[in-house]
């Protein structure tokens, strides 16, 4: 009876080990925090702002010391670095309308217009790169699973986020 009792709670106490270490491992390999711990590892220190897209595995995170942007995709596997000489504009889409531009060169298309019932809100970053020129991350999507905020909400960080591009291509 005592060695029966023995393997059950042995048993039991390796269950419960393995569910913390799944539950552990399932927290650290979250989207949203592998994205922040590429952004880190790609800047070098915390982002000054930062767009995160977690559904689509996406992300944008500005540094202002070392004058970079970072681009991540595939949940943070892949991603390049920019310098702001590299930064050309970028666009704020709603919908499949650009609403707002900043480029270099041009003069800036201010965001006029809020979309409260907005379905898709997407900030289009542009580069003077020939292999990629450009890269879209999803700030609003109404259909992602376990959205969070509202299309108002991303206009607002898609107008910062056009404010700090206008700043740099000005600097």
């Amino acid at each position: 009876m005592n060695e029966a009792l023995r393997v059950i709670l042995l048993v039991g106490l390796a269950a419960a080990f393995l569910t913390t270490g799944a539950l552990a491992l399932s927290w650290w390999m979250e989207a949203d925090r592998r994205l922040r711990r590429a952004m880190l590892k790609s800047l070098g220190s915390a982002p000054e702002a930062e767009a995160i897209s977690a559904h689509e595995g996406r992300a944008a995170a500005l540094d202002f010391d070392g004058a970079q942007i970072v681009v991540l995709w595939n949940r943070g596997a892949h991603g390049l670095v920019y310098g702001f000489e590299e930064v050309e504009g970028g666009e704020i889409i709603v919908d499949g309308h650009v609403v707002a531009r900043v480029r270099r060169g041009e003069q800036r298309k201010s965001l006029d217009i809020m979309v409260p019932d907005a379905e898709l809100v997407t900030l289009r970053l542009m580069f003077l790169d020939s292999r990629n020129p450009e890269f879209e991350l999803a700030l609003w999507n109404a259909v992602a699973p376990g959205k969070t905020g509202s299309p108002s909400e991303a206009l607002r960080l898609g107008r910062r986020w056009l404010s700090h591009i206008e700043a740099l291509l000005k600097g």
